[in-house]
Order: structure tokens, then sequence, then C-alpha cells
């Protein structure tokens, strides 16, 4: 479906790619926060916000007929960079759970703020669903 791009020489990244190349059609999904599908935040956890907000990306991506193995990127932003890297662990299992061992193209940053208050994580999608 993807071809992952891994230059020559370079070290294997771990639990994302450098870089994909896809055909078909895109699909973009906004930045998801830790809330269901009402609105409504379920938890404060870290790592069941994170859980959370993968399974509200892969149901908009569902909408198009896609899943979880058509995403090409995603860009993870937190509000505490310690909270995030001290929860790598459960981050890694939530991830699995709901989108497997497919890691695109990813970045994450630290942000100050994110528009929902009790939010703690948004991630944006992008995905290529094959013709």
């Amino acid at each position: 479906m993807h071809t992952i791009l891994q230059p020559e020489g370079w070290a294997k990244p771990v639990g994302y790619a450098n870089g994909v190349a896809a055909r078909g059609q895109l699909v973009f999904v906004g930045g998801q926060v830790g809330w269901n599908g009402q609105c409504r935040f379920e938890t404060d956890d870290f790592v069941g916000q994170v859980r959370q907000t993968l399974e509200n990306i892969v149901a908009v991506l569902a909408e198009a007929g896609g899943e979880p193995g058509h995403i090409t990127s995603m860009t993870w932003y937190f509000t505490d960079k310690a909270e995030y890297l001290a929860n790598l662990k459960g981050i890694g299992e939530a991830y699995r759970a709901v989108i497997g061992r497919h890691f695109p193209a990813m970045a994450a940053m630290q942000v100050v703020a994110l528009v929902e208050d009790r939010a703690k994580v948004e991630i944006q999608a992008t995905a290529v669903i094959p013709e």
C-alpha cells in the first residue's frame, strides 16, 4: 500500500518512519483530542487521552473507508513534554492497541496550550487510501 522511505545508511527509526510514499485518495484528519464523540472528556489521564485521541482518528478515517494502516503521517501536540516522556510505555501500548504496528511519518512537539483546556494531547493525521 505504502512505501517506507529509509535512506541507505540511516539508523532505523523506532515507532515512526522518516518518510512514506503513497498513491490513492487523500484523507486529512483534523486535530483530534482525547474526548468522546459527544465532546466530553472521560479522563484526565495522559495515556487515556492518547488512546481516545487515536480512537477518534480511526473513527474519522473509517468514514472515508480507511483503516489505521492507511495513515501516512501524524503530528502530535502535547502540553507537557515531561508527562509525554514519562508515559512512553503506556503511549506505545495504547498506540499498538488502536493503530497496530503501523508507524507512519511523525512529528511531536510540546505546545503552550491546546484550545480545549482539559486536552493534554492533540493529533492531526493524513492518510492515503489505495484506489
